[in-house]
């Protein structure tokens, strides 16, 4: 199994309704594909980690990297897991600019980078850190 964190734009802002269709299809192909995790939108930009057998989730990501619905996307990080840390979730999904989350008690400063920020793509285990800090503490 691997795990595989990304980074993407999408192509203009997702109204919560597109957001909801595509995270129901998501979840009916990835319970299929045997694929969980997180997915983070703030701003149309995505940071999403993905787990699981190493071919589906290599054959997904080279199709989001192809969906005319992305831009940018950029491989943070690829690596050999053990154990699912989303094992839970065939997708759990986090609308940054929801103004809910701002309200939880777990949420930091730390979670207002742009989803796209160089500081990801200099250093991919803070774009890791912030999907496990959804995971533990607003799942």
């Amino acid at each position: 199994m691997i795990s595989l964190v990304y980074v993407s734009s999408t192509i203009g802002l997702l109204s919560k309704a597109e957001l909801i269709t595509l995270l129901e299809q998501s979840r009916i192909k990835n319970e299929r594909l045997k694929i969980t995790g997180l997915l983070l939108y703030r701003d149309g930009n995505v940071i999403q980690v993905l787990e699981g057998p190493v071919a589906a989730v290599r054959q997904l990501f080279n199709r989001i990297k192809v969906d005319p619905r992305h831009h940018g996307v950029l491989r943070l990080m690829e690596r050999p897991i053990e154990a699912r840390q989303f094992s839970d979730w065939s997708m759990s999904f986090k609308d940054l600019n929801d103004p809910a989350i701002h309200q939880h008690l777990c949420y930091s400063e730390f979670m207002n980078s742009p989803l796209d920020s160089d500081c990801y793509r200099l250093n991919a285990s803070l774009a890791y850190t912030l999907l496990d800090l959804f995971r533990r503490n607003m799942g």
